[in-house]
């Protein structure tokens, strides 16, 4: 029988089997920042035990950072411990960082990816969730706890149980419009937040196929919304492409062996699945979250549904929304386009194909977050900076932002925020606020009509 994605590089990575029970998995790369590390560090530390493999380390802030004035000393006294603990900690052990103010510091599944450090067949692990954004290049590449940051920390291997096999393929053409975003949220909303619990799951068929890398970095990033460990996207040409020339990158002929290699990556055409689910691209349309969890999703002009659970009935009150009715013309005030999920370079592309020659709507603040300094030097070198402060949108430094409430860049309570992040939990973007998850696309034309307006007939027809 052949072997999936996952199988592939997970079989590749086990060190030892334990009988009738977990695996040890060596773990190529470890990425950290200042949130998970600090209490991973101070546990090595009074047990007595030396990092492993500091030069399989790499740091960055990103999550309590400010997005204004990163060249002068930070103001909340929490943030500035946690990220003075990292500079220490990494100084100490040896650790890469790519700290505030450093040219390649960013978030780290949007800096990670852009440096070259993500590469097809790594087992990739970070404090952080959405780390499943990596499985994009068809690595393995999944959240840790802190006791887990410890362990890889002491022995660059986990303890894990393997997770059994799921495919998500969607084949077709996308209507124009449509973008990664949407195509995920589309999915969590016909499959549910709870599929993807205990399985890691590839993405398969030309959608994905002719998706760039930024897009398919979406697609794997909200993996972990149905409930995924993580999300893959087998390695092609476009991934090859990407890689190459990038500054951590196999160069010359190492190049072309990674590449050899990385090609025998993909599916067996006779390899099976735990669990497939199959989408037609013609049903997906541009997506808005109503509730708070990203599979409470409806196309953009569809009505919310009339009648849930308990948990609906929550959702409604909480967002002020009412079943039956649609999200069409909500005021909004709040617009963000950030977070690891959309701050890269494309997604700004997008966001100013619209934008230019346009002017943001009086009561919208419009926050755009870059997701690293790289994606920043891009803009200014595309002229999209001035695109944007053109029309009135605020052009803030790279970090998590609004993306979760762990910084300054907070939506107030009660305030609707249309959002390209990756959760609408109650006061993921600030205590009562509300969070409508969204394309680059749809936030951007809400930034300039000052509502929700449908895309599919202002800006498409």
């Amino acid at each position: 029988m052949g072997k999936t994605l996952f199988d592939k590089v997970w079989d590749a990575h086990v060190v030892d089997t334990i009988p009738d029970g977990p695996q040890i998995l060596y773990i190529d790369k470890h990425l950290i920042h200042e949130v998970t590390s600090p209490q991973a560090f101070n546990e090595l530390e009074a047990r007595g035990i030396p990092i492993a493999r500091p030069d399989q380390i790499v740091a960055t802030a990103d999550h309590n950072t400010p997005t204004v004035n990163q060249h002068l000393p930070v103001q909340d006294p929490l943030s500035r411990n946690q990220l003075e603990q990292l500079t220490k900690n990494c100084d100490k052990h040896g650790i890469t960082l790519y700290g505030l103010g450093h040219q390649y510091n960013g978030i780290v599944h949007v800096m990670a990816p852009e440096l070259g450090i993500t590469q097809p067949g790594m087992t990739m692990v970070c404090g952080d969730s959405h780390t499943s954004t990596h499985g994009a290049f068809g690595s393995i590449a999944f959240g840790i706890g802190t006791s887990q940051v410890a362990q890889v920390f002491a022995s660059q291997s986990l303890l894990l149980k393997k997770p059994k096999s799921l495919r998500v393929s969607v084949n077709g053409t996308l209507a124009p419009g449509v973008l990664p975003k949407d195509v995920i949220l589309y999915i969590i909303s016909q499959i549910g937040t709870n599929a993807g619990t205990g399985y890691f799951c590839e993405y398969a068929g030309n959608v994905f196929e002719e998706m760039s890398m930024e897009g398919r970095m979406t697609v794997c990033n909200m993996s972990i919304e149905m409930g995924a460990r993580g999300g893959m996207i087998a390695p092609d040409q476009t991934t090859f492409d990407y890689i190459e020339g990038k500054k951590f990158a196999p160069q010359g002929d190492a190049f072309a062996k990674a590449v050899s290699y990385w090609k025998t990556l993909p599916t067996d055409p006779d390899a099976t699945f735990d669990k497939e689910y199959h989408f037609d691209a013609a049903a997906i349309a541009p997506m808005l979250t109503y509730g708070t969890n990203p599979g409470m999703g409806i196309k953009i002009n569809e009505h919310i549904p009339e009648t849930g659970d308990m948990t609906f009935e929550k959702a409604l009150e909480y967002m002020d929304f009412k079943g039956g009715s649609q999200l069409l013309d909500t005021t909004i005030n709040y617009v963000f386009i950030g977070s690891c999920t959309n701050s890269r370079i494309e997604d700004f592309r997008v966001a100013a194909s619209y934008v230019k020659g346009k002017q943001k709507a009086p009561n919208v603040n419009a926050w755009l977050v870059p997701g690293s300094q790289q994606v920043v030097k891009q803009l200014k070198e595309e002229g999209l900076d001035e695109v944007f402060k053109n029309a009135g949108f605020t052009l803030r430094e790279p970090g998590c932002s609004a993306c979760l409430a762990m910084n300054d860049d907070k939506i107030p309570a009660g305030e609707y925020c249309v959002s390209t992040s990756n959760r609408n939990f109650e006061g993921r973007q600030g205590q009562g606020s509300r969070t409508i998850l969204a394309s680059p696309l749809v936030a951007a034309a809400t930034a300039i009509e000052g509502k929700i307006v449908d895309i599919t007939k202002t800006i498409l027809t």
